[in-house]
């Protein structure tokens, strides 16, 4: 059915106009809207606040864990004081100490009993070979002798007649006036009486030696040190006592000295070499030695060598017991540097000390050729540049970090 204009109805369309009215601008926002955005952006910067402050302390506490870390690494690192060794002038000889002995040195004793009749010499007398110090009289021994002489004539007597009868039996029995067993009899008594006369001779020797030391003689040239005994005096010389000294003698003539040789300059000691001696009394003046000997064998508890040497006195000028400088001379030059003795490290390896090398601890092996109590002279191991640690500790080791408190010094002298 068709359907007229007039009974058509049209809904009318929205206008854009108004539609457009109805949007709206960029600077036209509602209040509540511009309101919410500025809310966003303050907490946008709250947050970039608070994560800025939470980087901030993490990591200001990072730095302060890494210089904790650090000093506590540094203050782990021992901070040691350092000395250079003070180098000496090369060594051409040695001076060691030593004491003069006499070359012939003997207590006198008495070798039979009895009273000092009288003593001839005196202390610092002296004496030759042979002279007379003294005599004992033995009144015992005297009548002990007088009694062995009388026992060995009465053996002689005995052997005499005992010859006699032996050699008529045995004439005897030839012709059988006399039995072989009387024969037999006669000559083994001629052979007792013989033993018998034999023990008296020795028996009588023994007592003359006896008598022959009431006099005392010098058994050698020298000096009475001393003398023990005077007039009057009883002598015991019995095996059950202890013997009485009488005099002492020294020969000076010679004197020999006994020098310790530490081991690192024994070959200054051979046989022949010559030795200058020095004295405090005699200022300026020289005596002159040889080494004659030597132990060919180092001591193990000093380590040193034992060697004589012989000093010839013929004017006595020297004394024996005197406390001498001995002057060997080395066969080459010695360097050797002197460092403080607070700075050896003593441990199962050996003598030691320790080195600040490019930061760190090093245990080098020195040997000592003399000690000066406060220091001590090194001759092998150390160089004038090495720093060397000062009173090392128990638990310094090679290898380990360690911090020079000041720049080293040189070390202590003699």
């Amino acid at each position: 059915m068709a359907l007229s204009e007039e009974n058509v109805t049209t809904t009318p369309e929205p206008e854009t106009i108004e539609v457009r009215a109805m949007q709206p601008g960029p600077d036209e926002f509602p209040p509540q809207r511009q309101i919410s955005r500025g809310k966003a952006t303050l907490l946008v910067a709250a947050l970039a606040a608070i994560a800025l402050l939470i980087y901030s302390g993490i990591h200001s506490r990072a730095a302060a864990e890494s210089r904790l870390t650090k000093r506590t690494e540094e203050a782990a690192i021992p901070t040691v004081a350092a000395v250079f060794p003070q180098e000496g002038a090369p060594t051409q000889e040695i001076v060691l100490p030593g004491n003069t002995q006499a070359f012939s040195d003997a207590p006198i004793y008495a070798r039979t009993s009895g009273y000092l009749r009288h003593w001839y010499f005196d202390i610092g007398a002296h004496v030759q070979k042979g002279q007379l110090l003294a005599e004992i009289e033995t009144p015992e021994v005297d009548q002990q002798l007088q009694q062995a002489q009388a026992e060995l004539d009465t053996a002689q007597a005995n052997l005499n007649i005992a010859k006699i009868t032996a050699t008529r039996w045995q004439d005897l029995v030839s012709d059988g006036s006399v039995s072989q067993q009387e024969t037999d009899q006669a000559v083994s008594n001629l052979s007792a009486v013989k033993a018998t006369a034999e023990s008296s001779a020795a028996n009588m020797r023994r007592l003359e030696q006896l008598q022959s030391f009431e006099k005392i003689y010098a058994p050698f040239d020298g000096i009475i040190t001393a003398r023990n005994t005077d007039i009057g005096a009883l002598i015991d010389a019995g095996a059950s006592t202890q013997p009485r000294e009488l005099f002492h003698m020294s020969a000076i003539r010679q004197l020999r000295l006994y020098v310790s040789v530490p081991e690192v300059y024994s070959r200054a000691a051979r046989t022949g070499a010559p030795a200058t001696l020095t004295l405090d009394e005699f200022p300026g003046q020289t005596f002159h030695g040889t080494l004659v000997r030597n132990a060919n064998s180092i001591d193990v508890a000093s380590r040193t060598l034992l060697v004589e040497v012989d000093v010839d006195n013929p004017t006595g000028q020297l004394l024996p017991g005197a406390y001498v400088f001995v002057h060997l001379k080395l066969p080459d030059e010695t360097r050797s540097v002197t460092i403080p003795s607070n700075t050896l490290i003593f441990r199962k390896e050996g003598l030691q000390v320790g080195l600040v090398r490019n930061g760190k601890a090093e245990l080098v092996p020195v040997k000592i050729s003399r000690d000066y109590g406060n220091s001590v002279e090194i001759v092998s191991g150390l160089q004038p540049t090495d720093a060397v640690i000062v009173d090392p500790s128990d638990s310094l080791v090679a290898g380990m970090p360690v911090r020079l408190s000041s720049k080293p010094t040189g070390g202590s002298g003699r």
